[in-house]
């Protein structure tokens, strides 16, 4: 009797172990934009900076492309935005391909990726990856922390034009990844790492995109955005490990 309880033990063990094995499975979420919607939805999975934060814009997709509705005037610093909804862990990847037309130092177009973002009725707070679209030398890049209001924001690292840091610019087709890990945030061209800093001012958010408009017309922002996106979720996922000290003290 007592050599079944055990065995029966052990099973339970196990069955736990594989329920918790499914809970720590990592969460994801990919799309090359196959819709035309104005704001993004895709079956109600993003949230939007003009519809749901209403102080911004909202991010609209044609098939095959993700990009911008509005042009900013720095104050307002309105981007087009929008995060993928739901719960995520708090570490966390995102990654999209460029688009990138027409370019021109005359007016700034940004691709921006975000991360540990949280968008509500005249809130946005998070993390955001800033890449400008050129390649010619006015490139730039910078990390930013969204405090919530419209226009209230922080630098964490600011690469600006002609800095030694403003990275290789981009061109149409260029992949661009960002990634936080603990505190740590760094941004990607092409897989190689081009811009890192830290914060810890925000645990929690989705990931996200966005776009800014500055000098241009929305003429423009078709020129300028993403074909695809893939956001994931970072960390171990390692099994339960089996008790190692169970001994069969008696058997009947």
């Amino acid at each position: 009797m007592r050599y079944f309880a055990l065995i029966l033990s052990v099973a339970l063990l196990g069955m736990l172990g594989q329920t918790m094995l499914g809970q720590t499975q990592l969460r994801s979420y990919q799309t090359n934009f196959p819709a035309t919607e104005n704001p993004i939805s895709e079956n109600g999975n993003w949230i939007s900076g003009g519809k749901t934060g209403l102080d911004w814009g909202d991010v609209q997709t044609t098939s095959g492309l993700a990009f911008g509705t509005n042009v900013s005037g720095a104050p307002p610093f309105n981007d087009s935005t929008a995060v993928v909804g739901g719960t995520w862990a708090s570490d966390q990847m995102v990654q999209a391909t460029v688009h990138s037309l027409n370019q021109t130092s005359a007016i700034q177009e940004e691709v921006e990726l975000r991360l540990r973002t949280t968008i509500t009725a005249h809130s946005i707070t998070g993390y955001e990856v800033d890449y400008r679209a050129t390649n010619d030398g006015s490139q730039y890049l910078a990390l930013v922390r969204w405090n919530g209001p419209l226009n209230s924001y922080n630098f964490i690292v600011n690469c600006p034009t002609g800095s030694s840091c403003a990275g290789p610019g981009l061109r149409n087709g260029d992949i661009v990844k960002a990634t936080i890990v603990g505190s740590t945030i760094t941004g990607y061209i092409n897989g190689v790492q081009v811009i890192q800093g830290k914060d810890t001012t925000f645990t929690t958010g989705s990931p996200g995109i966005g776009f800014w408009n500055l000098g241009g017309t929305i003429s423009d922002d078709s020129n300028y955005g993403f074909s695809n996106f893939s956001a994931s979720e970072l960390g171990g996922n390692t099994p339960p490990q089996p008790p190692t000290n169970l001994r069969v003290t008696s058997v009947q």
